[in-house]
């Protein structure tokens, strides 16, 4: 493949619908104590598509570093890179871009890790990892991409198309969940957009949710550090329901280019059944709405068949706004260090806790 790559400064990332490869989130993350890298990556249109072409492409790719040890780290690429190859021409594309990224990233750096926005490619659920393997790995000469243990990010998301009017939105929706928005507005809910003062009463909301649903808590500092970071392209807000100044659901909404996504939600473990929920996402539909996006990321759920995973009433609930599923194809390593790739491949088989996000 005739492909190039030279680094430079977060600043320069181009502007995304795809939020983690965005400026802002190289400074969030930054602002987390990451090392953050960015990179431009030219590459001929005929090795994506195997068409005959004269034509380059131009993108580029946000990286995060994580240490792993003291001396060792991981590169992680959170839903990157978005420039996509034909199905035959995968593999063959990450490991060219794999090799070329090894020059350039810490030799102390022991493995690359895509976590993959492209759609999956596999016809059905539950294909082995080892089929996988086989299967992205056609092509390639070093055969050395292998599936993740876990994805880090959602792979499986729901979609609301944002250029149809509001009515139409709500006609779309499940009858019982434009039930529960107008219950929940009967009852008295009434959605904010609140500042940083409010951090400490999503936390409280969050903690709570994290106890109910068996969720790894994360520390307070993971959130003040989205108001840490500045960029006019893209951003974050905080919104908030309340019922008799009471606050009972808190999220993120994102925006970045003409994507607005559902990045951290919480609920109050009382007064269920205000329904605030509900009104709390109408609110967030709305608002991205007038801010010009035209599809809403509501940011994962679990697969569709599978009623015993722990997020499956997740899914009930997202499904219900009348968005469409789709899956992403997940994290996928290649290894620079192969001996201490496996280290880490064993260490993650059976620490479930481990997360990169």
């Amino acid at each position: 493949m005739n492909l190039a790559v030279q680094e430079k400064e977060p600043a320069r990332l181009y502007d995304t619908p795809l939020l983690h490869q965005s400026y802002f989130w190289s400074q969030v993350k930054q602002n987390q104590g990451f090392n953050i890298k960015a990179f431009d990556i030219k590459t001929r249109l005929s090795d994506l598509n195997g068409k005959p072409s004269s034509s380059y492409l131009l993108d580029d790719v946000m990286v995060q570093l994580i240490p792993i040890n003291r001396k060792n780290s991981i590169a992680y690429i959170p839903y990157g890179p978005t420039l996509l190859p034909n199905e035959d021409r995968m593999g063959s594309f990450l490991e060219d871009l794999s090799m070329h990224l090894r020059e350039v990233l810490p030799p102390e750096c022991i493995l690359l890790r895509y976590d993959l926005p492209w759609q999956s490619i596999w016809d059905e659920e539950d294909v082995p990892r080892s089929l996988q393997n086989v299967r992205l790995n056609w092509g390639t000469s070093k055969k050395l991409l292998r599936k993740a243990v876990s994805n880090q990010l959602p792979s499986h998301t729901m979609f609301i198309d944002l250029r149809q009017d509001e009515d139409e939105i709500l006609y779309r929706m499940h009858h019982k969940t434009r039930y529960n928005i107008r219950l929940a507005l009967r009852k008295g809910v009434e959605v904010k957009q609140v500042g940083p003062g409010y951090l400490q009463a999503f936390y409280d909301l969050y903690q709570q949710t994290c106890e109910r649903n068996h969720i790894t808590l994360h520390d307070r500092s993971f959130f003040d550090a989205l108001y840490q970071a500045e960029d006019s392209d893209a951003g974050i807000v905080l919104l908030m329901a309340f019922l008799e100044d009471q606050p009972l659901s808190a999220m993120f909404l994102s925006r970045s280019a003409n994507q607005a996504t559902y990045l951290y939600g919480a609920s109050s473990s009382s007064r269920r059944n205000s329904m605030s929920t509900y009104a709390l996402q109408w609110a967030a539909i709305k608002l991205a709405k007038s801010w010009g996006c035209t599809d809403y990321d509501m940011f994962g759920v679990s697969s569709s068949g599978d009623t015993s995973h722990p997020m499956h009433g997740l899914y009930t609930f997202k499904k219900g706004f009348g968005g469409w599923a789709y899956e992403r194809m997940g994290c996928w390593d290649f290894a620079f260090n192969e001996e201490l790739a496996n280290e880490l491949f064993a260490y993650e088989m059976v620490d479930s806790g481990y997360h990169l996000r």
